[in-house]
């Protein structure tokens, strides 16, 4: 992968929907030269997909916590975070927690009943985010 390669995919995080007349004036290259070099870089899975970045807070939720989890039932829990809608993101963790996992709600109440039903799986260490001064940042 060369540098324009590279150049391509930061674009492309900033703004996914950008033509490829777009974004061969911003590389340097052609349009069909830019067509085949994003398709190498799907073939090859490095660049994995496109998807839309949506506001939670303008989608009706307003809280997002991070919880942490030791538990033993890590099948059934990994299963239980797939098929709950306010779970969007869930990592295995190697160290004093097994699994850390983002949960978008639109109370604090309905977060209390995300934690009171989850804890059938480990125990859970919830934090509450308050802000977030970075929200995205492009992989370089």
């Amino acid at each position: 992968m060369d540098e324009i390669d590279q150049n391509i995919l930061l674009y492309l995080q900033e703004n996914a929907r950008l033509s490829f007349t777009q974004l061969g004036k911003l590389v340097g290259l052609s349009t069909p030269a830019v067509n085949e070099r994003v398709k190498k870089l799907e073939e090859k899975n490095i660049l994995d997909g496109y998807r839309a970045i949506i506001n939670p807070e303008n989608f009706n939720k307003p809280v997002t916590a991070f919880i942490l989890y030791s538990n033993t039932k890590c099948k059934q829990f990994v299963e239980y975070c797939k098929e709950h809608p306010e779970v969007i993101e869930c990592h295995r963790l190697a160290g004093q927690y097994n699994y850390l996992v983002k949960v978008l709600t639109n109370s604090v109440q309905s977060l209390e009943t995300f934690i009171d039903e989850s804890m059938a799986f480990g125990e859970p260490s919830t934090l509450i985010k308050l802000s977030s001064p970075v929200v995205y940042k492009a992989i370089k």
